[in-house]
């Protein structure tokens, strides 16, 4: 059958692409999780123990077991932990006027921001999982001490990179490696005062290497990303891949609703959730701003 202009069939070839486009360069938190594909509602994981296997008996150890002696017995210990999986949508409807008489490129424009609407709800759900929203209980925590924050009037106060050691000593001494893979998550004021600061400016580890996905550079070992989804007053060290899983259940999708001669609505969601399997793969650094 012959499509006239302004059909669905002719718009939805065009405008699920864009969309998608749009969002695949917005997605930044992403790269920090591994992706498994789900259809179930709810999610039930394990969460294994970070902490050194020992034998369980006073004085039990690996080292030095007697000739002929039982092995000293040690268990890994996992916990047990469940998700409800979210549906992340936005549509928009654009009139017929609209998009025939406005200065603006409505469907340009509309296209851009529903695919950030999207992502950053995606993004921001990622950032909060691997937090705890930024109530430290079972990740590492760093907390800058009052006076010291990165934008401190007090300028010798300022040391960002003692504190993301710390952070990466944290994580280190919990059995996991920062330098694989290991990202350095900040806000965009964050990353200005970071940058800022001379301590990080004089570091020979330090370079800005704008690439894509909101990595902005490298330091101490670590990628450095920075996103809006990442809240005022805190930053984070993760060890990506390892930290958590992002369980989809239906990835980015895309519709076109044409009303023709009356409007056209646009629409698109994500289904999932974040898991966080491995707390101690990730420190939270508090008390960033003053």
């Amino acid at each position: 059958m012959a499509e006239s202009t302004g059909s669905y069939d002719l718009r939805k070839e065009f405008i699920s692409p864009v969309v998608t486009g749009f969002a695949l360069q917005e997605y930044v938190m992403k790269q920090l999780v591994a992706t498994t594909s789900t259809d179930a509602n709810k999610e039930t994981y394990w969460e294994e123990t970070a902490a050194d296997l020992t034998g369980h008996s006073v004085g039990s150890t690996f080292k030095g077991v007697p000739r002929l002696a039982n092995f000293p017995y040690a268990q890994v210990t996992w916990t047990k932990r469940s998700k409800v999986n979210l549906k992340h949508a936005s549509e928009a409807q654009l009139s017929y006027e609209d998009i025939k008489t406005n200065d603006i490129d409505m469907v340009a424009r509309t296209l851009l921001r529903i695919a950030r609407g999207v992502t950053k709800s995606v993004d921001t759900e990622i950032w909060n999982a691997l937090t705890e929203d930024q109530t430290a209980v079972r990740i590492n925590s760093v907390s800058i001490a009052a006076g010291s924050e990165w934008d401190s009037t007090t300028i010798a106060n300022r040391n960002p990179i003692n504190n993301i050691l710390s952070a990466i000593q944290a994580i280190q001494e919990n059995n996991y490696n920062p330098y694989q893979d290991g990202f350095l998550v900040l806000s965009p004021k964050d990353f200005k005062n970071v940058i800022d600061n001379d301590k990080v400016s004089r570091n020979p580890t330090f370079k800005t290497d704008i690439v894509s996905n909101g990595k902005v550079g490298d330091i101490l070992g670590l990628k450095i990303i920075v996103s809006n989804s990442v809240t005022a007053d805190y930053a984070a060290v993760v060890v990506a891949k390892e930290c958590g899983t992002w369980r989809q259940v239906a990835p980015l999708e895309v519709v076109t609703i044409d009303d023709p001669g009356i409007k056209l609505t646009i629409r698109a969601w994500e289904y999932g959730s974040c898991l966080l399997t491995n707390a101690k793969a990730v420190c939270l650094i508090d008390n960033t701003q003053a």
